[in-house]
């Protein structure tokens, strides 16, 4: 299996404490009507640190349940200890996720080997398609290059790579160590274009969760070869891009941009809060010249 194309990684809607089920559907079936060809649920978007284990196998259940075979769902089964993250993907394996996003470790701060040793564990332990998910700024270390080229090579399973450390130049690294067979998928969205036209071939997306329609437009525009198409695109969405990742830490603008769009509540988990007032109404002003609301 090859990842490519475009992913979204999920918000976790609350209603008064507990997973909105309604709603988390209903997300659920836009992203497929838009066109996106997978969804990940519990990732970093999905607040995945404030839900319990059982939280958090109920809602890759309920994402497989959703999908019914017409997407794939890329499991964040990712853990700072080894054998949590063996357990949540065995889990999804036995739920029907056909893949599994696992972040590095993070807190513990692994050494390379470390990285190596957790990884190949977890693909041993599974026969699920792995991508490996290098976020520095969430886990303060980062999957070395070569790092990722040896778990390539040593682990079948492993085969893709989220990239969200905002270099370009990682990707030229990455394409230039990795097999032909090992996806590079983006993982953030104003960086689209420049990724897939270093060798990425794919996007796992915050900004779909509101947009799907048009982050599957763009990236199968630079996946075509149609960039000027892409460039456009990118141009005209560069702003709200921005905005839900920059104006609040993640996912804090795009669950409040879902939710005053109408398709969720506005709710957090501590030590998640809501936005301030005023940054919220410049949110909503903002969706309003994109004519979302």
């Amino acid at each position: 299996m090859r990842f490519t194309g475009t992913y979204t990684a999920l918000i976790t809607p609350f209603l008064n404490g507990k997973l909105d089920v309604a709603a988390y559907e209903s997300l659920i079936e836009r992203q497929i009507a838009a066109g996106i060809d997978g969804i990940v649920p519990v990732g970093t978007t999905g607040e995945s640190p404030t839900l319990d284990t059982k939280e958090h196998i109920e809602v890759i259940r309920l994402a497989v349940e959703f999908a019914r075979g017409r997407v794939e769902v890329i499991a964040g089964t990712g853990a700072n200890a080894t054998q949590e993250a063996i357990e949540l993907t065995q889990e999804a394996e036995q739920l029907g996720a056909t893949g599994s996003l696992q972040v590095c470790p993070y807190y513990n701060k692994p050494s390379q080997e470390g990285l190596y040793q957790h990884y190949k564990a977890v693909a041993n332990s599974t026969s699920l398609p792995i991508m490996l998910y290098s976020v520095p700024g969430r886990s303060v270390v980062e999957i070395g290059v070569e790092t990722a080229a040896r778990l390539a090579v040593d682990c079948p399973n492993i085969v893709a790579i989220k990239e969200a450390g905002g270099s370009v130049d990682r990707v030229n690294q990455l394409m230039q160590v990795l097999p032909e067979d090992c996806s590079i998928i983006c993982g953030d969205d104003p960086l689209t274009l420049p990724f897939i036209a270093c060798g990425a071939v794919g996007l796992v997306s915050v900004a779909s969760n509101l947009i799907p329609d048009v982050m599957a437009k763009l990236v199968r525009a630079c996946l075509n070869g149609s960039f000027d198409e892409a460039l456009a695109l990118q141009s005209r969405y560069y702003p709200l891009f921005r905005a839900l990742m920059t104006w609040d830490v993640n996912p804090v603008p795009i669950k409040t941009a879902v939710a005053i769009a109408g398709h969720c509540t506005n709710e957090f988990r501590l030590p998640l809060v809501p936005m301030s007032s005023v940054m919220e109404e410049k949110l909503g002003e903002l969706l309003k010249e994109f004519d979302l609301v």
